[in-house]
């Protein structure tokens, strides 16, 4: 029986391993950084690339090494920039990235796993469950390919995507890493944020690397009633666990946490629902972050009109909190996370036909001049 050689990734090598390559097998050692700077500034997928370096060393990186085995497959850009990337991974699973340009910086979106084990039921990305997680490698093919667009690195990454990333943890952070490392990319740790449902243990455990990277949570609701309208049991927990993990973050890296909250008619987004995030905000001294539901196609869900939007954002600017209202990027693109790997595989999203029903809110205006 034929045994497969399991080939080291490229982009995950370290300089020693390098360097005790090169040497055995003769190689001197100023090829080392060479063939890095052609990897993590360069974004090489071929050692073809590498036109300061001999052809039969070439061809033995290849033998030796992987290059890139993730390729894109449908790319979707929007009037604004806006460019969503379908990539289809070595087993022929697809991830999403996305490039979101701005008049002076690019953000890139990274997904960390292969569907997501939590489901909110608003979203697509978790619609047909976890199929496994991304590599290290895998990671950075989608932060490579990404780069190749641009030219260069972003301003900004953001683990957004497609998955949670704090359920992929070692994976998540050797990527980190290595797009931090001084030896590597060099990209500064404050520019990274990883974007999380709530998982508890994972935010402890990310605060305990003591690495100023920032946390976004995903609360979406003041209470955890609301939050069970929006959340699966399985993967959720309790909102003041969450805000204690959120304080040991900060207390840890110093680094301001932020709330993510997506915006659903009828659900989460009355003044009361406001004055109750401003509480929890304040109390874990988090920023907000604000976001119109991007509907996926089942009618339990659906954005709220933009009076009652400006309204929510007010009532927390009352109370002192920070708060953004999320800019619409690739509004024409599917680019809510997941939707153009469900329509690439033809998957329905939303089998849950209504978990809300009885969860739905009655306005009450006058909440907005109680106090919390």
């Amino acid at each position: 029986m034929n045994q497969v050689t399991v080939k080291t990734s490229a982009n995950t090598i370290s300089e020693t391993e390098l360097k005790e390559w090169l040497r055995s097998i003769g190689q001197p050692e100023y090829r080392c950084a060479q063939i890095r700077s052609w990897i993590f500034k360069n974004f090489a997928v071929s050692p073809d690339e590498m036109k300061n370096v001999p052809v039969e060393l070439r061809a033995k990186l290849s033998e030796k090494f992987s290059f890139c085995r993730t390729s894109e497959i449908k790319s979707d850009k929007s009037a604004d920039g806006t460019e969503k990337l379908l990539l289809k991974l070595h087993d022929g699973e697809c991830v999403e990235s996305v490039i979101i340009p701005s008049p002076d910086r690019f953000t890139f979106c990274l997904s960390t796993q292969v569907g997501c084990p939590v489901g909110c039921y608003f979203c697509a990305s978790g619609s047909g469950g976890l199929i496994r997680n991304l590599d290290v490698s895998e990671i950075l093919d989608e932060l490579f390919i990404c780069c190749r667009k641009i030219g260069g690195v972003p301003d900004n990454i953001v683990f957004m995507g497609t998955g949670e990333p704090l359920m992929n943890y070692s994976n998540l952070v050797a990527a980190m890493n290595i797009m931090g490392g001084s030896g590597y990319m060099g990209i500064s740790p404050r520019r990274i944020t990883v974007s999380t449902s709530g998982f508890v243990p994972g935010i402890i455990r990310l605060a305990d690397e003591k690495k100023p990277w920032n946390l976004a949570v995903s609360i979406h609701a003041p209470t955890d009633k609301v939050r069970a309208a929006l959340i699966p049991l399985k993967h959720r927990y309790p909102i003041k666990e969450i805000c204690d993990a959120c304080r040991y973050y900060f207390s840890n890296t110093g680094r301001i946490v932020t709330f993510e909250y997506t915006l659903v008619k009828d659900i989460n987004d009355s003044p009361s629902h406001a004055l109750e995030l401003a509480t929890i905000a304040h109390g874990c001294g988090a920023k907000v972050n604000l976001i119109p539901l991007n509907p996926i196609g089942n009618p339990a869900f659906s954005r709220p009109e933009k009076q009652i939007i400006t309204k929510f954002e007010s009532i927390l600017r009352s109370k002192k909190i920070p708060v953004t209202v999320r800019v619409e990027k690739g509004d024409n693109i599917n680019a809510a996370c997941g939707q153009l790997r469900v329509s690439h595989h033809g998957k329905q999203v939303g089998a849950v036909k209504d978990p809300v029903k009885n969860h739905r809110v009655h306005r009450d205006e006058n909440a907005v001049k109680g106090k919390k």
